[in-house]
């Protein structure tokens, strides 16, 4: 009798529904790239679907990520760190939770076979193809300063277009994502130099955040340790094994990504430039001394406005802009 008693028991419980799983949507900043890697990785492993998650990766729309998550449309969203920064001076309901570079990706650049350009302050007066942001302007300004020069270039506002227009000769220089924008130009064959942010003292940084809206976070602690936890375990696979990582890249956006070929090279540049993991760090770790050194640079070149559009009086007390508590250590 107990036997079947049991097997009754066994018997129900197979037949009961599985435990319905917690819809979550993470917002991306930009079309699928490289920087997303570690969420599609979690994706196509089934470590969402393992946590209990039913996570939805929303396409990349005019509206930024992090307006996204602030609002409450998605939990978590990938966000450029100066789009953080800007927003979260203006009271927007953002906190990173997950550093995805570990360190500055951007760099300035310019033709490789231009000879009149050999150190930053040999780009007073010539043309800056840019992509609007008062950051910019900051950041070029004290390279060219830092080197002995003025500070002083002429900007236009291309957007993506600023690559074919150096390529072109149309303007002097501009800045790229050295693991994308710098790798396509190794394909493309087109000669590149370039000088690092942090030769001229500009701080480090971390250039890429995942982040969550901060009310939320708050409200649902275990959710969020669960898919912080996937997508930790994401990068880190991505970290070491970043052949395999990109094929998934390419194979979970579904033909969105155009060009297979710069997937993989730039794959292999972040691994190879240590940009996911620093050692003897977990992957994702957000470094406190990082973090406030570039905020202190951005308030003092007044950069960080209020909601009014008014500089920053005083500088913010970041310590309640970032957690790693979310995170797996």
């Amino acid at each position: 009798m107990k036997s079947l008693i049991a097997a009754a028991l066994m018997l129900g419980a197979m037949a009961l529904p599985a435990t319905a799983q917690e819809r979550l949507s993470v917002a991306l900043d930009w079309t699928p790239n490289t920087n997303h890697v570690g969420l599609y990785v979690a994706q196509a492993k089934g470590w969402f679907k393992d946590a209990g998650l039913d996570v939805e990766i929303l396409p990349y729309t005019d509206t930024s990520s992090g307006t996204l998550v602030a609002t409450g449309v998605a939990e978590f969203g990938i966000l450029s760190s100066i789009g953080f920064y800007s927003q979260r001076a203006t009271g927007a309901d953002l906190t990173v939770v997950m550093a995805v570079m570990q360190h500055e990706t951007g760099r300035l650049v310019f033709n490789g076979e231009r000879e009149d350009i050999q150190r930053p302050a040999d780009l007073d007066g010539m043309t800056y193809a840019g992509f609007g942001s008062a950051w910019e302007q900051a950041l070029i300004s004290t390279i060219i300063q830092n080197d002995g020069g003025k500070g002083e270039f002429e900007t236009v506002t291309l957007g993506t277009s600023a690559y074919e227009a150096l390529a072109n000769g149309t303007i002097d220089f501009t800045l790229e994502v050295s693991t994308w924008e710098g790798v396509n130009s190794v394909l493309l064959d087109r000669p590149q130099r370039a000088f690092r942010y942090a030769d001229y003292g500009v701080p480090d940084q971390h250039t890429t955040y995942l982040g969550s809206n901060g009310t939320w976070l708050k409200a649902n602690p275990e959710t969020a340790r669960a898919f912080v936890e996937a997508a930790q375990r994401g990068y880190a696979f991505a970290a070491e094994n970043p052949e395999e990582a990109a094929e998934m890249l390419i194979a979970e956006t579904g033909g969105m990504l155009s060009n297979p070929e710069l997937v993989r090279a730039s794959m292999q540049a972040i691994v190879d430039g240590g940009y996911l993991q620093d050692e003897g760090e977990p992957v994702g770790l957000i470094d406190a001394d990082m973090f406030g050194n570039i905020t202190k640079f951005m308030f003092e070149a007044g950069v960080m406005r209020d909601a009014d559009g008014k500089r920053l009086e005083e500088m913010p007390d970041v310590s309640t802009w970032f957690t790693n508590a979310y995170q797996k250590q």
